[in-house]
């Protein structure tokens, strides 16, 4: 394959540099398309997630960020593209979740033919690139996250966070005057002062033209209930927390949490107030991505075939199957249970489910996204009803141990008793699950908590409602 964008190594090093603005293309997750380049020639790949929103080939107009990006090149070959519903990807109607989000990284890595790749990302996009780390870790050489948090609103875990309250208010300001060139330009200012006026309305334009009002203000809204902290202690990859200390609107204590929840995770705090890495000192920055890259292509760091995965698993069973069964007779009862397995198995086929395991009028089934699950359950349980069958299901997204291609551990044990505790035709799912499909316009009841039996601690679970 024809790598974009490079040019011939300088005299006396191994660094390369893109001369000339690299061609666009586009990558096809599912219905969407997705804008995409690749610059640069390294043996390294990298995908770079920015924050809030960009655009591949306005990118190029803006002196500091293509500045940014060449320099990325010169050490690896950088997958960058634009979120769906922004730049040059495809516009949508209503919100886009991370599973989906997900989706659109792989899409533009098998585009580029790319099968691992170093996962980067800055500020908002740091929950995308910590929940691909650890449900794709065969497709991920390590993480590096800068000035990120695994969630925006506060919560117990990270109580100096802005409240809910605090974000909407502030969401609402920068939607009300998104468009104005002035106001991007503030904005700008606000998050990195050491930039010059003129970088200021660069990066304001690019910012302003890449999507409209409606379409940031429901990615800023899907932000506000975005949380990853569950998903910390499962990233298996080498991973390096960047944050510099003196940021006005970020708590240092956000990356310390990170490293410590993270198992592999190492954090540099930089001196430093401006958001961008572009801005400020970015040598110093750089050096220790660098040095990082180094590791990873040399091997120096820790690094294992994954056996280990993040999985959602779904469990359904039939109500009242034994005595459904004894007023059937045998032979119209297989049948029926026939018509069952093949509606069951027509649905996970269409959610990208994988069958596990079936147990007489029971399924084991496991999804590389919450939102899927939910999904196929819901498909399941209707297409059911329509021959009379009323099933439970249950769903939990959680670490899962690959064992001959099959899923096992804690967390399919605590998906089996969520599905234990769901009443007849109702689809429950763990805290988890839930915390995962931000933006997938699923609601959800609260079903209180719960002890499950042979699990530890109390457990709350939701019943999905549509």
């Amino acid at each position: 394959m024809t790598r974009l964008g490079a040019v011939p190594a300088r005299s006396g090093t191994t660094r390369k540099t893109v001369a000339v603005q690299p061609e666009t293309r586009y990558a096809r997750s599912g219905d969407v398309s997705i804008a995409y380049q690749v610059l640069g020639d390294a043996p390294l790949d990298l995908v770079w997630i920015p924050s809030l929103i960009h655009h591949v080939e306005l990118n190029w107009e803006n002196p500091i960020v293509a500045q940014f990006l060449r320099r990325l090149a010169s050490v690896a070959r950088v997958l960058v593209f634009d979120k769906r519903g922004t730049g040059m990807s495809d516009r949508l109607a209503g919100t886009e979740t991370l599973e989906e989000r997900m989706d659109d990284i792989r899409a533009v890595m098998d585009a580029a033919g790319s099968e691992r790749a170093v996962i980067s990302s800055l500020g908002d996009g740091g929950p995308l690139a910590m929940l691909f780390a650890a449900t794709y870790p065969e497709r991920t050489r390590a993480l590096v996250l800068i000035n990120t948090s695994p969630r925006f609103v506060r919560s117990p875990e990270l109580p100096w966070l802005p409240t809910r309250a605090e974000r909407e208010r502030h969401f609402e300001a920068i939607v009300r005057r998104w468009g104005d060139p002035d106001h991007h330009v503030e904005m700008v200012g606000q998050g990195s002062p050491s930039i010059t006026e003129e970088e200021r309305r660069a990066f304001g334009r690019v910012v302003r033209l890449s999507a409209s009002p409606g379409a940031v203000a429901a990615y800023l809204r899907t932000n506000l209930d975005v949380d990853v902290c569950d998903v910390l202690p499962l990233i298996r990859v080498p991973t390096l927390v960047l944050q510099r200390t003196e940021i006005e609107f970020m708590d240092i204590r956000t990356g310390r949490y990170l490293a410590e929840h993270i198992p592999a995770a190492r954090l540099v705090e930089l001196p430093g107030r401006d958001f961008a890495p572009q801005a400020g000192d970015p040598d110093r920055l750089f050096a220790e991505l660098e040095d990082f890259f180094g590791q990873v292509s040399d091997g120096k760091l820790w690094e294992r075939e994954p056996d280990r995965v993040l999985a959602t698993v779904l469990f359904t069973d039939i109500i009242d199957a034994t005595a459904r069964a004894a007023r059937l007779g045998d032979r119209a009862w297989r049948e029926l249970l026939q018509r069952h397995h093949e509606t069951v198995r027509t649905q996970l086929g269409h959610f990208r489910g994988r069958e596990i395991d079936t147990a007489g009028d029971g399924f084991f089934a496991s999804f590389d996204g919450p939102a899927r699950a939910i999904h196929c359950a819901c498909a399941i349980r209707d297409g059911l009803g329509e021959l009379g069958l009323e099933i439970r299901a249950g769903l939990h997204t959680g670490e899962c141990e690959l064992i001959d291609e099959k899923v096992g551990g804690i967390a399919v044990h605590i998906g089996s008793r969520v599905a234990a505790q769901a009443q007849p035709g109702e689809v429950l799912v763990s805290s988890t699950v839930k915390d995962l499909v931000a933006g997938s316009g699923i609601s959800f009841q609260e079903r209180g908590e719960h002890e499950l039996k042979g699990v530890p601690g109390e457990w709350r679970l939701y019943a999905v409602e549509r």
